[in-house]
């Protein structure tokens, strides 16, 4: 199983048993003066403001005269011990998602615009791919071919000819082999005597008439390469200008996520991404883009709440197959660190006035350590911690 999120380290625990060796608490220690039996319990009529802690996180009062020593340990009271440990340490965000091809910026399919006249001799089905240099379809047979660029076709080209056409042209006869990037520079906007040279080349590919000049309704120029999705005409139907072939996406594979707004700041475009398809194997990804504008669906009532898209690129799209809109897990990795000092959630107190402390167990005695927090790791119940703790000490936690 192949996986692009670096896991805590085996053996790191969540809410474990017992530690090996630890001894019994001491059933004859007397209890302090107004301790109850239960360990966590707030005590009440103290006087002191509790700190309101998160969920999964205890909540403890200090005694104000208590200097911090060691205190016995308290009887039996449903809890057990964790080793502090130290490794690499990442938080995620968990989402559903949806697994399909890529479709324009806005969402919506591209149209394939026909320009070229006379009838259609082959149209492309649904599902059928088109790669750059490759023919979308055929009118009186002769091949209408795709461009990858985001300019439209708008005008016939030829020598002498400038603009970002000509650029995304020149870019795709370079990437296709038509011409040495030595011999034609594939970021030139200029349609000089190399491009007409390379046209040719790609127009006896095709089997077409070599004129080095590409007339309007030779090609069509769409980001690419595509999948068809509709096909909007029909074979033996005329072909005219400006009426639309098919409805297309692109043939690259994404995940999009609707991400709740206020997690946008835990993520950003670069973040790795683990992908569990719906056989339960698992591809890696990147976060590509965030969409800006946060909107509602209506047509979810359990999810009324605006929320924001995320996409996400697939590093191994051949993983996919041949899916599409189909439900996926993602886990998003936010935040990393190499080197973490780490203890249970569940081992957190918060302590009046604020701040966290943790439990630790020394012999027959427990001591009360004052902790600052760094990242969760939520899937795996851990948070990183810094404080007076060292590799190996015992905290407690409530027994599972």
């Amino acid at each position: 199983m192949s996986t692009d999120v670096d896991e805590a380290p085996s053996g790191m625990p969540g809410t474990e048993g017992a530690a090996s060796g630890a001894p019994a608490p001491d059933r004859r220690m007397p209890r302090r003066r107004g301790q109850g039996r239960g360990r966590r319990k707030v005590l009440a009529g103290t006087g002191v403001l509790v700190l309101l802690a998160p969920a999964g996180v205890a909540a403890v009062v200090m005694d104000p005269f208590d200097d911090g020593d060691a205190r016995p340990a308290s009887s039996a009271d449903g809890t057990s011990l964790a080793a502090v440990r130290e490794g690499p340490l990442s938080t995620q965000v968990t989402q559903s998602g949806t697994l399909s091809y890529a479709a324009s910026g806005d969402g919506t399919p591209y149209a394939v615009v026909n320009q070229a006249k006379g009838t259609y001799t082959r149209v492309p089905g649904a599902g059928k791919e088109i790669g750059c240099g490759r023919t979308l379809y055929r009118v009186d047979e002769k091949p209408v071919v795709l461009i990858c660029g985001a300019t439209p076709a708008y005008r016939a080209l030829s020598v002498g000819d400038e603009g970002r056409e000509v650029r995304y042209l020149n870019a795709n006869l370079v990437r296709l082999g038509y011409a040495e990037r030595s011999e034609l520079n594939p970021r030139s906007d200029h349609y000089g005597a190399e491009t007409a040279e390379a046209v040719a080349e790609l127009q006896d590919a095709l089997g077409v008439d070599e004129t080095g000049r590409l007339n309007l309704g030779d090609a069509v120029f769409l980001p690419g390469p595509l999948r068809v999705t509709k096909a909007m005409a029909k074979a033996g139907t005329r072909a005219v200008p400006g009426a639309q072939v098919a409805q297309t996406t692109s043939a690259r594979r994404q995940v999009i996520v609707e991400l709740d707004p206020g997690q946008q700041s835990q993520v950003k475009v670069g973040d790795r991404v683990q992908i569990t398809l719906p056989d339960n194997r698992t591809t890696p990804g990147r976060v590509s883009r965030i969409g800006r504008v946060a909107k509602a669906d209506d047509a979810k009532k359990d999810a009324p709440s605006p929320t924001l898209p995320v996409y996400i690129t697939l590093s191994r799209p051949k993983d996919a197959g041949k899916l599409d809109e189909a439900p996926v897990q993602v886990q998003i990795t936010t935040e990393g660190v190499k080197k973490a000092l780490t203890v249970p959630v569940t081992a957190l107190m918060g302590k009046a006035g604020g701040g966290y402390v943790v439990e630790v167990a020394a012999g027959q005695a427990r001591r009360l350590v004052p902790v600052t927090l760094g990242i969760f790791d939520n899937d795996n119940g851990l948070v990183q911690v810094s404080g007076a703790l060292s590799v190996g000490d015992q905290v407690v936690v409530p027994a599972s």
